[in-house]
């Protein structure tokens, strides 16, 4: 069991970071930013509440002890992730359990959390840092909480949790590069989920969609990837300008296989492919310094019902 610690007093500021300022003003939207900053909060309202409680899927953002940043993720049935009061989230993830958690949990390390409801698509984003983590799974203290907007997600629907394989589970392939194999399964998807990290601000996930072949593999050791109209906050963005270690999460949603990979991002605000890329505003380029493929890493099933009406067209 690990030590508990007090709840840190260092996320009143909820003012936009220098890396979130510099590309807001460079995409010439400050203003609309400002007006944005009024939805970050620190507590978690009743109905983000209720949301959190009907989840099945959360996705997590972290930094290891060597810097690196990973997407990562969690699954349970609902009620595995909960809000313990307005200001503390429980998520349930027991040893041995079928999850993707890296780096471990750590007391006192910056966490990015984001929730989704496919189905409904909505979102929301919980960032903070853990105060307390045991063999049961982990509690953090929230610093920021806010709600995205439906754009870009995919419509799916939960089925049902798989059946647990037989035996020990496939051990994590890990690799300096992309093989042929997960290059097509790239080139095939829709969705995936980036995280990122500021050294003031913390932890963040995001979640990215789009027509299939919205990213490309450019090589075995590169992927470019549009950034849409948002919501002009630029957080993801914003961290990369700050520090471009980054962490990037491919779920299949019909067989449970993950795609984890961590490298350093970078935008490209006047690349010449961008051509190539229908309703970017700019691109962003993903070094990969390490990836690890982990099959039927998750129960979870979803069917596939429709694209997002706001996904360009290919």
């Amino acid at each position: 069991m690990r030590r508990r610690m007090d709840p840190p007093a260092d996320f009143s500021d909820m003012e936009y970071h220098e890396g979130e300022l510099a590309v807001q003003q460079r995409a010439g939207v400050q203003e609309l930013a400002a007006r944005m900053s009024g939805t970050l909060r620190e507590t978690i309202p009743a109905v983000a509440a209720q949301f959190l409680r009907e989840q099945n899927l959360l996705i997590l953002g972290a930094s290891g002890p060597d810097g690196r940043v990973w997407a990562s993720a969690v699954e349970g049935v609902p009620g595995f992730v909960r809000a313990q009061d307005d200001r503390h989230v429980r998520v349930n993830a027991p040893s041995g359990q079928t999850c993707l958690i890296v780096p471990e949990p750590e007391i006192g390390g910056d966490i990015g959390m984001l929730a989704l409801d496919f189905a409904a698509r909505k979102r929301m984003r919980i960032n903070g840092r853990i105060v307390s983590a045991d063999d049961g799974g982990f509690t953090a203290v929230t610093g920021q909480v806010y709600a995205n907007c439906p754009k870009y997600i995919q419509a799916r629907r939960f089925e049902r949790f798989s059946s647990a394989p037989d035996g020990a589970a496939p051990a994590p392939q890990r690799s300096s590069r992309l093989n042929g194999r997960q290059m097509r399964e790239i080139a095939r998807a829709d969705t995936f989920f980036i995280a990122t990290r500021h050294p003031q601000a913390g932890a963040d996930a995001s979640h990215r969609g789009g027509r299939p072949g919205f990213v490309r593999a450019i090589d075995e050791c590169t992927l470019v990837f549009p950034d849409y109209p948002g919501n002009n906050m630029f957080n993801t963005l914003g961290n990369i300008e700050a520090d471009p270690r980054a962490g990037l999460l491919f779920l299949n949603f019909e067989n449970g296989d993950a795609l984890q990979l961590t490298g350093e991002a970078a935008i490209e605000w006047d690349a010449p492919d961008i051509r190539h890329f229908p309703g970017a505003d700019r691109l962003v380029r993903f070094r990969i310094g390490e990836a690890v493929q982990t099959d039927s890493a998750f129960r979870s099933r979803y069917r596939f019902e429709a694209y997002s009406p706001f996904n360009p067209a290919g």
